[in-house]
């Protein structure tokens, strides 16, 4: 039973996370920063069961961002380790529970170890039909945004594009998120109300929920939480009302 009375017919079929509060959470503890990223992974495991149990669709989660890089290398080096240790812990379980592993952004970047672990992530989910896991690793909307520019403009070049038939749906068809649909709801954690460079084209008509909860504190009532809140909007899409 729900501990929010989620309407299991109207779940957003993508959900996009920006896990904030990672380092507060730490020092309100008197703790290392790296001490609430590992807290961190625990949230990741709980909302995965949350969304397989509520049947949402996808799945995507700010993991590493392209400003990310500026942070200490200390930090850097725990983040990396962590998505490795994830990865290598989890995936037997996560492949067992039907969930499919996908990432967007530039993973060529990563070490060498990450990159390896993600490629097997993917080859063995990839037929996978539950919760499409979308780790946003090097990712930032204005690269992207960036990258699909210049994919386009050089495939007109060569002319395997009309400019003049260029319209949206091309854009998002050269964008790191073209195999999935735009977030229904994007949630940010520990109190911040920004994007912070995260899937703004693909925001335009999302729903968003702030909570001033850390992400090592989300948990499974939270994002129930949220999504009882995101079905009593009025989604409307430019339109009016029914």
């Amino acid at each position: 039973m729900n501990s929010y009375d989620i309407n299991l017919e109207k779940v957003p079929t993508h959900i996009a996370i920006i896990m904030d509060g990672n380092g507060r959470w730490a020092k309100s503890r008197f703790l290392p920063r790296t001490a609430g990223h590992k807290a961190g992974v625990e949230a990741i495991r709980e909302v995965i069961k949350e969304c397989q149990r509520l049947e949402v669709k996808h799945l995507t989660l700010y993991a590493f961002s392209t400003e990310n890089w500026k942070r200490p290398k200390l930090e850097v080096d725990t983040l990396m380790t962590l998505l490795s240790t994830y990865l290598s812990k989890e995936i037997k379980e996560l492949h067992k529970n039907n969930v499919k592993v996908t990432a967007i952004g530039d993973i060529s970047k990563l070490p060498k170890n990450c990159i390896e672990q993600l490629n097997s992530a993917f080859e063995l989910t990839k037929n996978n039909t539950g919760v499409n896991l979308n780790l946003a690793l090097n990712y930032g909307s204005r690269d992207d945004i960036k990258n699909a520019i210049i994919d386009i403009l050089n495939d007109a070049k060569c002319g395997k594009i009309n400019i003049e038939e260029i319209n949206e749906n091309t854009i998002k068809n050269y964008l790191d998120t073209k195999s999935i649909p735009d977030p229904d709801l994007i949630i940010r954690t520990s109190g911040e109300q920004r994007l912070s460079n995260f899937l703004m084209w693909e925001a335009a008509y999302s729903e968003f929920y702030f909570t001033d909860i850390h992400w090592p504190d989300f948990n499974r009532k939270e994002l129930q939480k949220a999504i009882y809140v995101y079905q009593n909007r009025d989604r409307r899409f430019g339109g009016l009302s029914k």
